[in-house]
């Protein structure tokens, strides 16, 4: 069986929560997000690698909130770059296994199916991602005029994305691109194909008040 890592990634400060707290530390459910989401994980596989990338001055929180939540889970902290680019590569340098998957520290409520069918599409495929239909109308702009496009042509995209460990660090090779928005990005920049998976539409990442209240809401 293929060894798992989960490289988990932590963001800046939840400004637009209103909070200096960085948004993976926000308590929602009794414990602060970035643990909801480990333990996803855990659930999922108790034996998988757990890395954290996390800006260096937030790496003391994180200390605080292990101590107090009394998290004693073996894991690797790495410690995020200038981009999410290099925050990615610091993750990569930790882990070891034959499979990679990256996730966002601020969706704690993926589904442990949508983690099952990424891993499992990547082991078998190579790279996968979670991704879920847009309900609302779209409209593409150019310039000063809008135009309305099919729905269905697009999708809107969620993690965790699962790599087989030699095609991620290949891609991460590369040099960065602003184009670089996610890992898939950067896989399919390398030459690899992505296969889509179905997400669970409660997989939403943490970024505004409401989304904290809906994250609450599902967590209930």
């Amino acid at each position: 069986m293929a060894s798992k890592s989960v490289i988990i990634t932590a963001g800046g400060v939840g400004k637009r929560m209103g909070s200096e707290i960085p948004k993976q530390f926000l308590v929602i459910g009794n414990k602060p997000i970035i643990l909801h989401t480990i333990e996803r994980f855990l659930k999922y596989d108790s034996a998988i690698e757990l890395i954290l990338v996390l800006p260096e001055e937030y790496v003391h929180i994180w200390e605080e909130i292990c101590q107090k939540y009394l998290f004693i889970k073996e894991h690797k902290v790495a410690l995020g770059g200038a981009e999410r680019f290099h925050s990615i590569q610091s993750g990569l340098a930790l882990a070891t296994g034959d499979l990679i998957a990256v996730h966002d520290a601020v969706r704690p409520l993926v589904s442990i199916e949508v983690i099952t069918s990424c891993f499992d599409a990547a082991e078998k495929n190579g790279a996968a991602i979670p991704v879920f239909s847009i309900s609302e109308s779209v409209r593409k702009i150019e310039h000063d005029k809008s135009f309305a496009v099919n729905r269905d042509d697009y999708k809107l995209v969620q993690t965790p994305q699962c790599f087989q460990a030699s095609i991620l660090r290949h891609a991460y090779q590369q040099h960065y691109s602003h184009l670089f928005t996610d890992d898939a990005s950067v896989v399919e920049a390398d030459g690899v194909k992505i296969t889509l998976v179905s997400g669970n539409r409660e997989n939403i990442k943490i970024t505004t008040p409401h989304d904290l209240k809906l994250a609450e809401l599902f967590l209930r």
